[in-house]
This record gives structure tokens, sequence and C-alpha cells, in this order.
């Protein structure tokens, strides 16, 4: 685990190949994402790290609920049964309405290399044990809702990589949390910098690419990805990163 401040009240941190966030404004806490299951020490010992305690929680917010973002909220309720919010659409995912994630045959695949495989080790690893990604409590973040938490938060609608995939900003501090609909590195690419994630994890590799795109065009100083390392962000370069539309192929999530 390792945490970074990236502004006055925001906090990254790093688990197994996933950042979760926390906002610590003085009025409580908000935690945007919750790693993998087998980060759930790490998810409620960051809190204690940063000078809060538990009981300081006021909600947790999820972009979208892949497991290694949602793995530490079953343990967040069952303490303290805080609010749990994500984005309209994400709610029907979360309470396994249906699902959208990478298929056994796209974890396959993902053998035919040296990164691949390290990658499904890592993510055996950490979903040991946990396969169920229904989170029967969320509700969606109402714009009021959100508002009064603390930071202050804007949910972004940003479907793609799943069909209800929501980011947040911050807009007192200027901090874009993207999720996976734009991040700045994962094991299975090549380089760092912003991008997309592989295809085999977007539900719509095309919708995807748009997001990207439009998040380009935000008001933000930071960003805060699902995974890669937090970046100052800047519009442009963001936008020629992400280049041309790429052409389709077969994700293998759906």
């Amino acid at each position: 685990m390792k945490i970074d401040q990236v502004s006055d009240s925001v906090h990254v941190v790093a688990g197994t190949n996933v950042n979760w966030a926390l906002i610590n404004d003085g009025s409580g806490i908000t935690v945007i994402d919750a790693g993998y299951p087998a980060d759930t020490a790490d998810v409620l010992g960051s809190i204690h790290q940063i000078g809060g305690r538990l009981a300081d929680v006021r909600a947790v917010l999820f972009t979208h609920a892949h497991l290694d973002h949602i793995g530490a909220i079953p343990a967040l309720i069952e303490q303290f049964g805080m609010p749990i919010y994500t984005g309209t659409e994400e709610v029907r995912h979360a309470k396994s309405e249906y699902l959208q994630q990478i298929t056994p045959t796209g974890m396959l695949k993902q053998l035919a290399t040296g990164r691949g495989r390290r990658w499904v080790v890592h993510t055996l690893r950490a979903i040991h044990g946990h396969i169920s990604t229904a989170i029967p409590q969320v509700e969606a973040g109402e714009p009021a809702v959100l508002a009064a938490l603390p930071g202050g938060l804007v949910a972004i609608p940003t479907p793609g990589h799943t069909s209800g995939h929501t980011a947040y900003l911050l807009p007192a501090e200027g901090v874009l949390f993207s999720g996976d609909a734009l991040v700045t590195g994962h094991p299975l690419l090549p380089h760092v910098g912003p991008q997309l994630l592989p295809p085999v994890f977007n539900h719509d590799e095309a919708l995807t690419y748009h997001t990207a795109t439009n998040l380009a065009t935000m008001h933000a100083h930071t960003l805060v990805p699902g995974h890669g390392l937090p970046s100052s962000f800047d519009g442009p370069s963001i936008a020629a990163a992400l280049g041309p539309q790429p052409p389709l192929t077969d994700t293998d999530n759906e």
C-alpha cells in the first residue's frame, strides 16, 4: 500500500494494481472506490494512516461494480453501515441485475504473455474466495447528496467500461476521479500515461473512447485514475495521447 496526498484534502492509495481515494476535509471522510477483497485491511488501515477513524467515513462512492473497486465495501458496511453510492445505472449492475466484466475466456487469453500471466496470478490472489460482486445496499448518488459529502462531489456519467460507470469531480480542488474510464497505467499496458484500459476490460470500446475524449475537456488540475499513478490534468495532452478512435476488436467481456 502506498499513499500520496495530491491536494489539500485528497489522498490516493495504491493497492493491488488498483487505486482508491480518501477525501478528508475536516468534516469527515468520503471514500472513492475500495480495492480488491484482498485489499480490505489496507483500505481500512489507510483511513487511519491519514489521521481518520472509520467512524469518520460519511459515505463510500464507487465508480463501477467490478471486484477490484468494491472489495472492501462489505467490511465497511458490516462495521459501520455507512451509505454506499454509485451512478444511477450502475446501481443495477452493482445489484447483479446484469454482469459486465472480463469473462473466464478473456482471463485465459491473458496467459499468452508474461505480463498477462503475472496479472492473472495477482488477480486470482486478490479475489480468492470472493466471487460475488453484488452490493444490495447501494443507492444512486443524487446531486444534492454528493454535494453535501466531505469534499462536495459532482458525479459525471462515463459509460463504456460499464454502462453505468461514473467518474467524480471535486470542483473545489480540481480533482477528477476517473475510475476506469481513463487510466495512466495497468499491468497489461506496455506504457504509462493517459489511455484506455485494454479492450478486454471494456463493455463498449467505442463508447469508452468517446467518454475518455469527453473527460479530456473537463476543468480539472489533477487526475486520479483507477489504475496507474495520479497525474496533473492537461486536457489537450490527454486528447493527444488518446489519439484517433482505435479499431473495434473482440472485447471478450460480454
